[in-house]
């Protein structure tokens, strides 16, 4: 005998038997179903069947559990409420066709459905007291009594696309049974009369109004639905919001830019927990940074939870943040500088974390970056409602995070970001940034110039557009005047940002014998030609002996670095001055005959800690000897060894390097003893000629840089006697005590009495950042800025809120050939910079995105912020709209998902671009026929949407449409799935280093004396691991396992030494804020939402 139960399993589905009964019962005149869940999608799946049957009921459940609560949560008695079962059935109906799928089919059956009500063929009504959770299907036929009995089946399945089993990749299990006995039908039909008699009506109008509050029904203009875009992009940043800057000191203006930046800086802290607050210099970041902060403490759990903030900053910035700090009354603030992390005591005590000029931690490898890391991840003592803590924000400030290299911005990311798990689009960024290493390494590689430049630029636009795009903050002045509401607000208040004029290039000639002389040290310096130096005396571990060497980790490694070091700052001194040169190159010679000395005698002291040149030109050997001694036993870098001890190569090397800078520097002394300066008479000249013009100087002040401490003092005294004597000297020595010097003659905000004691300011690099110098508007960079960020750090000094000129001069300093034609004066100039750049090697790392490779962009770019933000400019213009069309706008704002527009455009015909969406994610595609889905930015997308004129009609959807969508919508899926399990790769995909630190622990967890709080830590440190999370866990870790072969030691103490490396990273605190071991990927995280689609066709004739 055959069963009456059925699941789901094969072909054996609900709707099979529905079609079986309905197939073998023609005569059916009434069909009630008794269901919790309605799906259009599954009424359309049933229609064909229902077509001949007069008479449909559908009798739906509601969410009476939330329904009660709610009443429950007012302090409400619950009953029957006919009004909330009825909006309930609408809100899922709703969904139901918002979420169905994307087929014109599916959209034709939904339609249907509504004109069945319409019709009155059927009928709905929502029970609004009951938790309808059983499924009943009830088939009467015409003249049904005990001889004709229909049919009833009831089970587990819903009237839904899944419950019928009519979708494969979502078919639920499901088990019900059929019954054809006339005692269970007319049983099961009473019920359903007893229930449906309580229901409320679901009458037609509420269907139409469903219909019509979707999609299907709303018919939009490309107009409109370029404004949807927008409005669904920025969503809440389109609000302007004045209260954000509230109680400002004394002194400070309310800027409207300054607010946008609280807002959308504040946005990105909730979201992301960090953002880059990176606007150019002189924008007053500082600022920004301290009202998020006030508005950080008021938002993070107060008053319950009173937060304080961390500064970490520079040494020479605390005095300025100690003052802002106190102006803005930031309670709960403390300020540490960068070299003081490790000092810090109770980080939990830390909810905020405010990093100044941020791009300063870009090195990974670096001690204090380690530091600043594991203090940015530790928790807080915030508790959130479900149990965990806070885990801590950070703000970091930088006006050129990007200095160098596509890690620089990885390594800052990681601050607050796990590599592998992180909250932007792009899930993994370990991965995306090693690609990008990658085509940056091939890019410095490429000899074609102009191809270099190009893919160096492809590069830094896909970090922008991918990754710096959805985490920063960044306006420039271009973006401030370019946008009307910033740039009325600025002129309203007085502010005028001065115009920075292209540099000038200040040519100073080489006489003849000057110029040999200059080129042939140039070539000296440079690796790799006929009378290169071998900078041996600072490369001494690479010759030892290799019993030897082991006792100096990356013994090679360091001295290559070392002579690289040594090798740049020669090169720098020889662009700075010839006086500073010539000190350094004596300083060289000096030291290698010092180790050549050692070597005659017959020891050589290796001493990395101590100064031992020093001692030996003194003639305080004895004391060095007896400093030695006395810390042999506490420092294992040094060793006494004998000339045995070393390759023959390292005293060769010497011997050389004296040979041959010997005789150059005896040609630099003469020089300098003859007074020969052709840069220096150059600078007199202009001083005398233009540079105190008060045509363009019209506050009589000039600020002039070099990195060189002994150039500052030599033209400080040179100027002295040339009869300039009003002159401030700053370096590091001196910053503090004559700090308010430099305000009370350059600041031109400064709150005390203005001096004018001084006209000239010469400065090192300590007065770069973090200092206002805008009474003046003059800067000569005396030696080049090889490197663009400092370069720009010094512009901002005088290009400041608050700058007194309409426009800031900079003068560049090149040597060149005596040549009589000014075009072959510069290309002899430039072909001198490509010799410094050849001779400073890949230690100078000068790419970068506002840098021209073969000139540097010294000579022809304006070194003030032409970039400018797009999406910027397309906010303001939707703020505009609004402000203009307040009402239109909030009709396009509420329009629902998946709105679409046909629109003429020949060029673009049988194409359509979509933006889709997922809870982390916004994508933007363009789909071409016969081409897989492009992905492109918002800007792109914004230019392919746009529309200028409102009456521009729509015309209908071309075939390919839904396809396109649908194509588009699989992209985004593949991309989302493969970017979440990227960092749960099976092992056989973990790098190497990553597999030899997680097999290290993993051998721990066979000793029995590993207790259950340590093997907590194990798996903690291996799921930090997995998601990338401290950069320097797995190098420690490898570390100590690579120790460990050399060094025999019990497993207990091997344990002890493990976990001296793990207790310091808190990894407690991940457990504590809730991060997963390998969080699963919900169906929630990578099933898109289809915001808004345009397709494009040819124009309709004029006879359609």
């Amino acid at each position: 005998m055959a069963t009456k139960f059925f699941t789901n399993a094969g072909t054996n589905t609900l709707f099979s038997k529905l079609e079986g009964v309905f197939r073998h019962n023609p005569d059916i005149e009434r069909f009630d179903a008794l269901v919790g869940y309605l799906r259009a999608s599954g009424y359309f799946a049933l229609r064909p069947h229902l077509a001949n049957v007069p008479k449909i009921r559908i009798l739906v459940g509601i969410d009476v559990d939330e329904i009660v609560a709610d009443y429950h949560r007012r302090g409400l008695l619950f009953l029957a409420d006919p009004t909330k079962a009825l909006e309930d059935f609408q809100t899922r109906l709703k969904s139901d066709i918002q979420k169905a799928e994307y087929r014109p089919d599916i959209e034709s059956g939904i339609l249907q459905f509504v004109e069945d009500v319409i019709s009155g063929k059927l009928v709905i009504k929502a029970h609004p007291t009951k938790r309808l959770h059983a499924k009943i299907y009830i088939f009467l036929p015409k003249g049904w009594c005990e001889h004709k009995p229909g049919a009833v089946i009831t089970g587990s399945s819903n009237l839904t696309a899944a419950g019928l089993g009519v979708e494969e990749q979502s078919r639920n299990y499901e088990f019900n049974v059929l019954l054809h006995d006339y005692d269970d039908v007319k049983f099961a039909a009473d019920e359903f009369e007893q229930l449906w008699n309580e229901a409320v009506d679901v009458l037609p109008k509420a269907v139409l109004a469903v219909r019509d509050s979707t999609y299907l029904a709303t018919a939009i203009t490309p107009y409109e639905l370029y404004y949807k875009l927008l409005a669904e992009y920025f969503g809440p940043a389109v609000d302007y919001d004045p209260n954000a800057l509230t109680d400002l000191p004394d002194g400070f203006k309310r800027l409207s830019y300054q607010i946008d930046a609280v807002n959308n800086g504040f946005r990105l802290l909730e979201k992301h927990g960090g953002f880059f607050l990176s606007d150019v210099v002189g924008l007053g970041k500082t600022v920004i940074a301290c009202l998020i902060a006030r508005k950080f403490f008021f938002h993070n759990g107060f008053p319950d939870h009173r937060s304080h903030t961390l500064v970490i900053c520079p040494p020479a910035l605390v005095d300025n943040w100690r003052e802002t700090r106190d102006r803005f009354r930031l309670d709960n603030c403390d300020i540490e500088t960068n070299g003081s992390i490790h000092r810090i005591r109770n980080p939990q005590k830390y909810d905020l974390i405010i990093i100044d000029e941020a791009h300063k931690f870009r090195n990974d490898t670096a001690e204090a970056f380690d530091d600043l890391q594991r203090l940015c991840k530790s928790g807080t003592l915030r508790k959130l409602p479900d149990g965990t803590i806070a885990q801590k924000k950070v703000i970091l400030v930088s006006a050129t995070p990007l200095n160098n290299a596509p890690q620089d911005i990885r390594n800052q990311l990681a601050l607050f970001q796990d590599l592998k798990r992180s909250t932007l689009t792009v899930g993994n960024l370990q991965h995306f940034f090693a690609q990008c290493e990658r085509e940056f390494r091939e890019a410095k590689q490429e000899p074609n110039i102009e191809a270099a430049r190009r893919a160096v630029v492809a590069i830094y636009e896909k970090i922008r557009t991918k990754v710096l795009s959805e985490i920063i903050v960044r306006r420039t002045r271009t973006d401030l005047l370019e946008n009307e509401e910033y740039r009325c607000d600025l002129e309203e208040q007085g502010i005028h940002f001065p115009q920075i004029e292209r540099p000038r290039h200040v040519l100073y000639p080489l006489s003849p014998e000057l110029e040999s002389l200059y080129d042939r040290t140039v070539q000296m310096l440079t690796a790799g030609t006929p009378t290169s130096l071998t900078y041996n005396r600072y490369r001494a571990l690479t010759f030892l002996r290799p019993e030897l060497k082991k006792k100096y980790q990356n013994a090679d490694r360091i001295s290559q670095q070392l002579a690289s070091i040594m090798r740049t700052l020669l090169v720098k001194r020889l662009d700075s001055s010839f006086f500073a040169f010539t000190a350094s190159l004596r300083r060289f010679r000096d030291a290698t005959k010092v180790m050549i000395g050692m070597f005659e005698r017959g020891t050589i002291y290796i001493a990395p800690n101590l100064p031992v040149n020093q001692f030996i030109l003194e003639g305080r050997e004895e004391e060095l000897v007896a400093l030695i001694t006395e810390k042999q036993d506490i420092d294992p870098t040094i060793e006494i060894c004998k000339p045995e001890d070393f390759s023959e190569d390292l005293l060769t090397g010497l011997r050389r390097d004296l040979e041959r800078v010997s005789p150059i520097l005896d040609e630099w002394e003469q020089v300098v003893t003859s007074g020969q300066d052709p840069k220096f008479d150059e600078f007199v000249r202009r001083l005398r000629a233009e540079l105190f013009n008060r045509e363009i100087n019209r506050e009589g002040k000039l600020v002039v840089f070099s990195e060189s401490r002994e150039t500052s003092e030599y033209l400080t005294k040179r100027l002295s006697i040339a009869g300039y004597d009003r002159v401030l000297t700053i370096d590091a020595g001196n910053r503090n005590a004559r700090r308010d010097d430099v305000r009370a003659n350059f600041d031109a905000n400064y709150s005390g009495q203005r001096r004018n004691d001084y006209d000239i300011i010469i400065s090192t690099e300590v007065l770069a950042e973090g200092v206002n110098l805008h009474r003046a508007n003059i800067i000569v960079n005396y030696d080049t800025p090889w490197n663009s960020t400092r370069l720009m750090q010094r512009i901002g000094r005088v290009n400041r809120i608050g700058s007194l000129a309409p426009r800031v001069y900079i003068y560049n300093f090149y040597p060149t050939s005596r040549v009589d034609d000014d075009i072959e004066l510069r290309k002899k100039a430039i072909m001198k910079l490509q010799a410094f750049h050849s001779a400073l090697g890949e230690d100078s790392q000068i790419y970068s995105t506002d840098e021209e490779v073969d000139t540097f962009g010294l000579f022809d770019k304006t070194p003030e912020d032409n970039e400018r933000d797009e999406r910027l400019s397309l906010l303001m213009e939707l703020r505009r709209f609004r402000a203009e069309n307040p009402e239109q706008f909030r009709r396009i704002a509420k329009l629902p998902p998946r709105c679409r527009v046909g629109r003429a455009d020949p060029s673009r015909a049988h194409s359509t671009v979509a933006f889709i969406r997922n809870t982390h994610r916004d994508a933007f595609y363009r789909i071409r026929p016969g081409a897989a889905p492009e992905e492109i930015s918002f800007t792109e997308a914004a230019r392919e949407f746009r529309a200028t004129h409102a009456d521009e009609p729509s015309i209908p959807l071309h075939a390919d449409h839904h396809a396109q969508v649908n194509a588009a919508v699989a992209a985004f899926r593949e991309a989302v799935v493969a970017d979440a399990i990227a960092p749960l790769a099976v092992e056989a995909k973990i790098g190497p280093n990553e597999r030899r630190a997680r097999e290290f622990l993993d051998g721990f967890l066979a000793f029995d004396f590993i207790s259950d709080e340590e093997r907590r830590l194990l798996r903690l440190a291996k799921l930090a691991l997995a998601r990338a999370r401290y950069a320097n866990l797995q190098r420690e870790l490898n570390k100590l396992h690579r120790d460990t072969k050399k060094v025999k030691v019990t497993p207990a103490v091997l344990a002890d030494k493990l976990f001296e490396i793990l207790r310091p990273y808190k990894l407690e605190d991940m457990d504590q804020q809730g991060v997963g071991s390998s969080e699963p990927l919900r169906r929630t995280e990578t099933e898109p939402d289809i915001i808004i689609t345009e397709s494009f066709d040819h124009p309709l004739s004029p006879t359609a």
